[in-house]
């Protein structure tokens, strides 16, 4: 296996765990926001990252990803939420 597919393995390794999320909660509130996971049951995980010090209801949802594991939910929910944020200079 190439040098890069093995640290892009152990980059998804890394993320895709319970770890992981603690890792993307703590640098998006760094980065001014709130996370929020919920499980459905069997049929999967829903992330919501808000802006810090917004009421959390779902009208204010800055990031929200929907799938069956609780970090890709969390990465999808990060990345909608970091695309929306205004270009700083």
């Amino acid at each position: 296996m190439p040098s890069y597919d093995r640290a892009l393995h152990a980059l998804r390794t890394w993320l895709d765990s319970w770890a992981g999320i603690g890792h993307v909660s703590v640098g998006m509130a760094r980065q001014g926001y709130d996370l929020q996971l919920t499980r459905y049951a069997e049929r999967g995980w829903r992330a919501n990252f808000y802006t810090t010090g917004m009421e959390h209801s779902p009208t204010s949802v800055t990031g929200t990803g929907w799938e069956r594991t609780p970090w890709h939910a969390t990465q999808r929910a990060a990345w909608e939420a970091l695309k929306k944020q205004e270009p700083t200079r």
